[in-house]
Parts: C-alpha cells; structure tokens; sequence
C-alpha cells in the first residue's frame, strides 16, 4: 500500500447540497484557490449537467486550479459525462466522477433496474468517461448497504472498463466504523484486480460517524478519503477535512500514511468556507471552532502553562490558529491593505476593485479601532453579496426601540430600480426591520432561521448574521456584516431575498 493518503474534497459539490449553502462560480473559485493553498490533491467542482451556473462554475474551477485535480461530477449517463468532459477541458489535471447505485433498495426503487442492467451502465459510463480523461472515478452509492457479491463483481468490471479509483460511499450514514472497515478489508482481498486502483471511502455523517467510519477505512487499506471543509454537506454532513487530516497527522503512531496538506492553512480555509456559506462553525468543533484550544479549567490552565502537552495534542499554530492580528486602522496606506489581503488569500482582480474594496475599509476603520483579518473576510465576503443579484438594495434604515414602546423600523429599498419606502412595527427591532422590508417586497417566505455571531471580540466588533428562508420548498442563506447589528440583520434578509426570487440553479443528485 502507498503511505500517501490523497485528500478529496468535495465542499464545492456535496458541501453545496446543505440547504441554503449555495455558492456562486466567484466564490467557488475562492473557495477553490484556497483548497489549492493548502494543497488538497483533488477538488470536486460541482455536478456540471446539474445547471448552467453549475457548468460554468467547473469551467472556472478547471482553469483557474493549477496544483490541485479537478474533479466533475457525472451519473452513469452519456449526457452527465459529456457535460463534465466539457466543462474540464481547460483543467490542468482533470477527473470525471462517476456513479450508479448499487443497493437492492436503491436499484429496485428508485433505478427500477436489474443487476445486470447496473453492471452493464457502469461499464459502458466508466468507458465514456475515458474517452475525455484518462483519470476516472467510479463509485457505487450507496456501498454501505449493497451486497458484498454484486460490490465486487460491479467493481472487478469497472476496473477492466478503466476505472482508477473505487470509491465505496457510505451514502446514508449507516455503517459503524467496524464494519466499514471490514468493508474495505474485504473488497481488497476478493475482488481479483483490486491491486489497480485506489480505494476511496465518502462517508455520511448521519450517526456522526462519518469521520470515524473513514478512518477505520483508512486503517484497513483506503488511501483516498472524500471530505470537506467543517464537515459541511447534505443533512448531516460529511466527514470533515480537518479532523481527518489532523487524526492521521497526530497519530503517527497508528496510520501507516500521510497526507500533503499545508495543516497551516486549516483554519484560514474554514473561516472562508463559513463566510461563504453562512453555516457558523460550531465554538466547539474540532479544530477550528473557536474553543478548539482555548482552556478555562484551573486544572488544564495550570498544566498548559507548566507544559503545553498536558493536555494539548497539536499545536494551534500548525492548524493555522495565531495570534496574528491586522494592525491596521484608518490611517493606514492602500498598498499595506492590499498586502494583507493577499497573504490571508484574497485576491482582487482590478485595480478598481481594490479601491472599492478600499474605500469599504476605511468606513469599517471610522467605526472600529483595529481591524482583524476575519474583519476583512467579512468585509470582502459582505461586498461580493451585495454585488450579486442587486434588484433589492438597502438605501436607508431607521430603527428605534425604547422601553414601553413597540419597536418600529423606516426602510428605504432601491427595488428594480425604483425607491420605495415602508414603516413597520414589531417584537423587536429586527421584527420591524424584517416586516417593512417584507411590505416593500411582498417574497413570501418564511424565515427559518436567524442567527448572529461575532466576528471578532469587543463591543466594536462586526456582527455577521445569516438568516434562513423558505418559499416553495426552496432554501437560501442570506448573510450580512456590520457594526450596527439591525444594519446586519437588513443586509442578510435582503441578500436572501435577491437569491429567493433569482431562478432556481440546480437539482443535485445525492452520493
């Protein structure tokens, strides 16, 4: 077996499946280039025949990724892996990912196909595939629950037909960590030319055991894991990078494998993917929540300070976790402002874009003393959000809450051009903010969810809300960044609703 443990992530397909995380092609390819510093082997860009948008956006990942493998997503079908060819044809190194499902349920119910018929289409599919890339992917979804003789014959066929990499999806999060293991074992030793690819494990998170199941997976002879950034993806989730990576890295002692990621970058990268997205990382997520190294027992302060190995395994530098600050304010220069955006990943592309993003700077820099590099994440993240789908803009807010009093709300809206302006009364002063906005634009929906955290620490620090809507069964995030939390709150419903009422992107395909 090799001692190279290659990292697939797939933040920008399956990560996107988390209802409302949803990612334009510009922010896929931040998201992208990011993957690319921290040197992630493989990047699954998307599921091209999905949409256009979902096209376009591989098209951008392929040709802007040059490190890093592209990887498109593609159902045994002709059409799905004549859309993924084209859509890596400017790629660096490319792969096409294809898949059928496997398991009797999956086969009778939902393919209403035989066996047979499955063997045949993944063979014909893997074929197809190779006539675009000579790196191909075959996965039968929903491994976890298939009979263990039609797994081996359907693999032992698609690796004749020229697949180089199995990958066995525990789809729906079913399997306990032995047995996937055992899974894995087995595969190995009774398929007759397992010897010619690599084994690969996509594992579900349904009985948070997705991390677990893949590195018992690992431990039996898997030597790519399918995962993403803070274990983001359809329902609960898959397993997450970082703890794979960082299991694998701290014990050494027990993984027989490594892996090439830049562990510094860890962290960076989570804070992007949940800027991006809206879904806030969780104070006590493994690490890169925020109390993933912080310590208030006596007894744990007191042997961190005597020695950090009492009751730390990592370091928190080599995760990404400093104590770099952005010592700037609003007297800094332009250049050393475009300097730090460079080194924490962002890249702006025209020298107009720069003193838009500028001048932003120096408004946030009149209301808060020192300015942290999450404020600049924020910052950057906020402005792309407002530039995307601007038929609603905020023009002017006035809240007023006081005691004895209903709150109530004046908004301005610049809505298809037009200024229309609405007054509203509610529980609070976000209620009335979201009732006048919602009588200006009449959306419809439903609010699922609100949520505000802080970005940085102090009372002056940026408020990052992200709210939840619903109309129809469709389910959008909307974000917002400011230093007046009501101003924040109108900026992520207005967002959502710019997403709510553009045309629907896309219909994934779950694996």
């Amino acid at each position: 077996m090799s001692d190279k443990l290659i990292i697939f992530d797939t933040t920008l397909r399956d990560g996107e499946q988390s209802p409302g995380a949803s990612m334009t092609r510009d922010e896929k390819v931040r998201i992208a280039k990011a993957l690319e510093r921290m040197r992630v082997d493989i990047i699954e860009a998307g599921f091209p025949v999905a949409s256009p948008g979902d096209f376009e956006s591989v098209q951008a990942v392929a040709e802007a990724v040059k490190d890093s493998r592209v990887c498109a997503l593609a159902r045994a079908l002709d059409k799905d892996i004549d859309r993924a060819g084209e859509a890596l044809r400017g790629a660096n190194a490319a792969r096409i990912h294809t898949f059928i499902a496997t398991s009797p349920i999956h086969m009778q119910m939902k393919l209403r196909m035989s066996p047979d018929q499955v063997v045949e289409q993944a063979v014909k599919a893997v074929k197809r595939a190779r006539q675009y890339v000579d790196d191909v992917e075959f996965s039968p979804e929903d491994a976890g629950r298939s009979e263990i003789d039609f797994l081996c014959r359907i693999i032992e066929a698609v690796i004749n037909a020229g697949a180089r990499t199995v990958n066995i999806p525990d789809t729906v999060g079913y399997n306990l960590p032995h047995q996937f293991g055992s899974l894995i074992r087995t595969l190995r030793e009774r398929v007759p030319n397992a010897g010619k690819v690599v084994f690969s494990v996509h594992c579900h998170n349904d009985l948070g055991l997705a991390v677990a199941n893949s590195l018992s997976a690992v431990l039996n002879g898997a030597r790519q894991v399918e995962c993403t950034i803070n274990g983001l993806g359809e329902r609960a989730g898959n397993a997450a990078l970082e703890e794979i990576v960082m299991a694998v890295h701290t014990r050494q002692d027990i993984f027989s494998c490594k892996t090439d990621i830049d562990t510094t970058q860890i962290v960076p990268c989570s804070r992007l993917v949940s800027g991006i997205t809206g879904f806030a990382v969780q104070p006590n997520k493994a690490i890169v929540g925020a109390n993933a190294f912080a310590h208030e027992s006596g007894i744990h302060q007191d042997g961190v300070l005597k020695s950090r190995e009492t009751y730390e395994i990592m370091r928190a530098q080599d995760v990404g976790w400093t104590a770099n600050r952005m010592v700037l304010g609003k007297h800094s220069g332009r250049n050393a402002f475009r300097t730090r955006l460079q080194e924490i990943g962002i890249t702006l592309g025209s020298d107009e874009d720069v003193n838009a993003a500028f001048a932003r700077f120096k408004e946030l820099a009149d209301k808060k003393h020192e300015i942290y590099d999450e404020d600049l994440q924020a910052l950057v993240t906020d402005a792309n959000l407002a530039a995307e789908n601007e038929r609603i803009k905020l023009m002017y807010l006035k809240a007023s809450s006081e005691t004895g009093e209903m709150p109530a709300a004046d908004v301005t809206l610049w809505i298809d051009g037009e200024e229309k302006k609405a007054t509203a009364r509610g529980d609070g002063p976000v209620d009335a903010v979201f009732r006048a906005i919602e009588l200006l634009v009449a959306s419809g929906t439903q609010l699922t969810l609100y949520s505000v955290n802080a970005i940085t620490s102090g009372t002056d620090s940026q408020g990052e809300v992200t709210v939840r809507v619903e109309k129809g069964g469709r389910i959008v995030n909307g974000q917002g960044a400011d230093t007046d939390i009501v101003i924040a709150s109108a900026k992520a419903y207005i967002n959502g609703l710019n997403k709510i009422i553009a045309p629907e992107q896309r219909a994934h395909p779950q694996l």
